[in-house]
């Protein structure tokens, strides 16, 4: 019978859309990147999806945020988010959690429960946590760098941190997870030297104590944010071209 994944079945198979429909992912930042990724994952099957955001939508993330309109602004992202899914696949459960993802609130997530976990946050130090309970509950997990002041989604590219150049989180990433003896880490990020900003952000988007705001674009968080999903979808069907 025909539904809304037939055409994901005739590339992928049966058993793997059984597997999607069981897997569990939690997606942490659902912003440009993980907004993309989110519908993509349920686009694609996945049964359970977490979203974790404590943002409201602004008129500045409808440039690039999947979710973003102009009848969602000043609405929270979540709530926005978990619609569009039900409205996707009303059989998906979604579990939402209205809250900015750091150390002091990671108890509440027990990382055991989850198939794969998508990074999409913007700071370094909720970035390492996560990380780091991923690899203790041996969850996998993929991390985006960064994808702000970049205009070029042609030279985003998924591969280990320690394999990454050019992007400055990435170096940092690199750095921290090297003190922390995280051996691996797979991440999308771009070559792509970031652009300076033309001038500097309104000042009633400043936020005392957050880095600076980058400029960002339609394309690169999205493509970054389709790759995640794509990567996670055949990690969880231990997908190979050749045993189709």
């Amino acid at each position: 019978m025909l539904n809304q994944f037939s055409r994901t079945e005739l590339v992928l198979g049966p058993k793997a859309m059984e597997r999607l429909s069981r897997a569990r992912v939690a997606v942490f930042g659902i912003g440009g990147v993980g907004g993309n990724a989110v519908e993509a994952l349920v686009r694609s099957g996945i049964g359970q999806i977490d979203i974790i955001d404590n943002d409201k939508f602004s008129i500045t993330n409808i440039n690039r945020q999947l979710f973003a309109t102009l009848s969602a602004v000043g609405r929270d992202k979540v709530d926005v988010a978990r619609e569009r899914i039900h409205d996707l696949n009303p059989e998906c459960v979604v579990r939402a959690y209205r809250t900015f993802y750091l150390p002091e609130t990671a108890s509440q997530f027990d990382f055991r429960n989850y198939d794969y976990i998508v990074d999409a946050v913007d700071t370094v130090t909720a970035k390492l946590n996560l990380i780091v309970e991923a690899n203790r509950a041996n969850v996998p997990i993929i991390s985006a760098m960064g994808c702000g002041n970049k205009v070029d989604p042609s030279q985003l590219e998924i591969t280990d941190i320690y394999r990454t150049s050019v992007d400055p989180l990435s170096r940092i990433m690199r750095q921290e997870c090297r003190k922390r003896g995280i051996k691996h880490l797979k991440v999308v990020f771009s070559k792509e030297p970031p652009l300076k900003p033309i001038g500097s952000a309104p000042e009633e988007e400043k936020n005392p104590g957050r880095r600076d705001i980058p400029g960002s674009t339609a394309f690169v968080p999205t493509a970054a944010g389709l790759l995640i999903a794509s990567q996670v979808v055949r990690d969880l069907i231990d997908f190979d071209p050749s045993n189709r």
